[in-house]
């Protein structure tokens, strides 16, 4: 038989658990949604997209060590954006992702886009394989993905790359050693 303390500790218990679930949920559905219909959306214009993220970093090397590189829907409209670093400044250049051709590269000078620049060279130059080494392996362990963005980073002190894959509808989040 349970006491009235016990049966006091399950109702508050219960009640808490109640309340984190109403909480939670709509944000966490939320959050879903908006990543969903984003992520589709990249998803379908990367599939007609000929040249694949691996392409483009090799072309980007023409202005520099790539250090970053991805798909973006700018204004609606499919990008290929891969940043490079190179004596000291960094370059967003952005591939044709029907030819595989550089069509512009502007430097990066402040904000955001600078910061995120140097935390990547920064995990790049620990780094001993390239961001297309670690495409690569990722596309080889995950048969009928196309790869979307590479990030390096730094875990425990050790660079990886963080890199998305589609397949349809469904994307994942991989990540491969640098070292």
């Amino acid at each position: 038989m349970h006491t009235l303390s016990s049966i006091v500790r399950r109702v508050h218990f219960l009640t808490f658990s109640a309340a984190l679930v109403v909480v939670a949920l709509p944000n966490a559905a939320r959050a879903q949604e908006a990543t969903s219909s984003g992520d589709t959306a990249l998803a379908r214009q990367v599939e007609h997209a000929k040249v694949s993220l691996e392409r483009g970093l090799a072309a980007a090397k023409a202005r520099g060590t790539p250090i970053s590189g991805k798909y973006e829907l700018e204004d609606g409209k499919l990008q290929l954006s891969v940043y490079t670093a190179k004596a000291g400044h960094f370059d967003e250049v952005v591939v044709n992702h029907q030819t595989g051709t550089i069509a512009k590269a502007e430097e990066i000078k402040e904000g955001d886009d600078l910061t995120a620049a140097k935390a990547q060279h920064e995990a790049m130059a620990k780094a001993k394989r390239s961001l297309a080494a670690a495409v690569n392996r990722a596309l080889q362990a995950n048969k009928g993905y196309r790869a979307v963005s590479v990030t390096p980073t730094m875990e425990s002190g050790k660079a990886v790359a963080t890199i998305t894959l589609v397949r349809g509808a469904s994307s994942k989040t991989v990540t491969e050693p640098l070292d």
